[in-house]
């Protein structure tokens, strides 16, 4: 005589310790009680495919009457929780017992119906499969690092960075060059000329300090002559420019090679790259 198989009930949920596998009779539930529903699937596949797994079941030999005694105690689980269900779920529903009903009806031998018609059971069993094939490509991907949830790009800040402009050396070949130039404007202007008392070198390198006292930033190299003195005058106020370099009170700066020449005083201690003072090219710009 065949006993009978004892079969695995669902575990509903454990109070201190002991298993439940239904809800107990004398429980009082409010009307007003909150109800989770924690799992949540995709689509009839997905909910299949979560009850195959859960009863350790073979897709290609799966029990279509058991599978779908099981999916339409869900969605009894889920209508009875008020949960609205996609028109999808029901014809999922109406598959299943239709592929039941085939089951449990006799064949008719050499029926050619039956050979014509493809079995909607071989049907959903390739549905599954290759849902079950995208599903775990999917859960493969989603294990994958991803940026914003597992990982997120670093954004130094970079400190500001005070740019310095280096300027280039004057040469005393372009200063003479400069001075050449305004001795040809004076030759150009020259009509008249009244005497005047002769100047020294010191008084002029005192009336050119004053004059880069004066100014903010720089002064242009032309600008330290004064073309009505002739080239007498003129020549004395470039040996007072040169003096004054010499003796490192004046400089002489370019924003660039073959720019026009300017000149500032030299500040007590400082150096040329640090000296925040601008020059007209850079104001302007």
């Amino acid at each position: 005589m065949n006993q009978p198989v004892p079969q695995q009930l669902d575990l509903l949920a454990k109070v201190a310790g002991e298993p439940f596998t239904a809800v107990p009779e004398d429980l009082f539930i409010p009307p007003e009680a909150l109800r989770v529903f924690l799992e949540a699937f995709e689509g009839p596949l997905d909910l299949l495919l979560y009850l195959i797994r859960k009863h350790n079941l073979d897709v290609l030999s799966i029990n279509v009457a058991a599978i779908t005694h099981q999916y339409l105690s869900y969605l009894d689980l889920m209508q009875e929780l008020q949960i609205e269900l996609a028109a999808e779920y029901l014809v999922m529903a109406s598959l299943l017992a239709e592929i039941k009903s085939r089951s449990l009806l006799p064949r008719a031998p050499g029926s050619e119906d039956d050979e014509d018609e493809e079995d909607p059971r071989a049907q959903l069993i390739r549905r599954l499969l290759e849902y079950e094939q995208f599903k775990s490509a999917a859960e493969r991907l989603d294990q994958l690092p991803r940026q914003e949830r597992d990982f997120f790009p670093a954004n130094p800040e970079h400190p500001e960075r005070e740019n310095r402009v280096l300027h280039p050396d004057v040469e005393l070949q372009e200063v003479l060059l400069a001075f050449a130039r305004l001795l040809k404007k004076v030759d150009l202007l020259a009509h008249h000329q009244i005497s005047r008392e002769p100047l020294s070198t010191r008084e002029r390198m005192s009336q050119v300090l004053e004059r880069l006292e004066q100014a903010e930033n720089y002064v242009p190299f032309d600008d330290l002559f004064d073309l009505d003195e002739g080239r007498p005058g003129m020549v004395v106020t470039f040996m007072a420019l040169l003096e004054l370099v010499k003796e490192q009170l004046v400089e002489l700066v370019q924003t660039r090679l073959f720019a026009m020449i300017h000149v500032r005083r030299r500040l007590l201690g400082s150096d040329t790259d640090s000296d925040d003072r601008l020059m007209p090219d850079e104001v302007n710009a």
